[in-house]
């Protein structure tokens, strides 16, 4: 690539999935920060790019036949950049497969089931013990799927890929789950080894000085203007 990818960011869970990959594959990009708190993410400009409003998204100068594209959806976006690099998005069929499904696992499962638990145990105007009981029920269930995994697996669909990336961010925090380590030891296994990868290290740390910023009236905020987990 001749021309940075540029980036639409704000360090949660869902950007870091593309920080992430941008980092491994060691990609140039330019990060432009939405700030979910803020609202950025209804901004005309920004309803162009990702009409869902809703961040991650990017803008591939040099996208297929060599004109620009703009993608949103991270898991869109996780396997694009797959498939562009050839790197952690495997070619053959049925390795790719077995990636999609734990990609599509992760969308459809861990960011709206933990997210829902993080609301609920954080944010709500008011606590609700069915709704906090019901989420972290599923979200034991889902580590438990997890773990089972990941005691024949080194990584979740084999080789490292775009589906440990898209997981680690959400499941970096298992304590704010209420999840014992202990129960979960190979997921924990995993967790250690991913997070202890220093291109997902640099992945989380871009923008942290703007999380640690935001305020618990910022992260309200958030949640009332629509960033919703995927």
């Amino acid at each position: 690539m001749t021309k940075p990818i540029e980036l639409y960011y704000w360090p949660t869970p869902n950007g870091w999935k593309v920080t992430i990959f941008l980092e491994e594959a060691g990609l140039p990009y330019n990060v432009n920060f939405v700030n979910i708190g803020e609202g950025d993410q209804f901004k005309p400009d920004f309803l162009k790019i990702s009409p869902n409003n809703k961040m991650p998204a990017i803008i591939d100068p040099e996208g297929p036949g060599g004109a620009p594209i703009s993608i949103f959806e991270s898991g869109a976006i996780l396997q694009y950049l797959g498939r562009k690099t050839g790197k952690f998005y495997p070619a053959d069929e049925r390795a790719r497969v077995k990636v999609d499904q734990w990609l599509m696992w992760q969308m459809g499962g861990v960011g709206p089931m933990l997210g829902q638990l993080h609301h609920f145990n954080n944010y709500a105007a008011e606590k609700i013990d069915y709704a906090i009981k019901r989420y972290e029920n599923e979200a034991h269930r889902l580590y438990g799927v997890l773990n089972e995994r990941l005691a024949e697996n080194d990584f979740v669909a084999g080789d490292y890929s775009i589906a440990d990336m898209a997981i680690a961010g959400w499941t970096k925090s298992y304590e704010r789950h209420n999840i014992d380590p202990g129960e979960f030891p190979h997921f924990k296994r995993w967790i250690d080894a991913v997070t202890a990868r220093p291109a997902v290290q640099r992945g989380f740390a871009v923008g942290k000085e703007r999380r640690s910023d935001i305020s618990d009236n910022d992260k309200a905020k958030s949640i009332l203007f629509g960033q919703r987990a995927r």
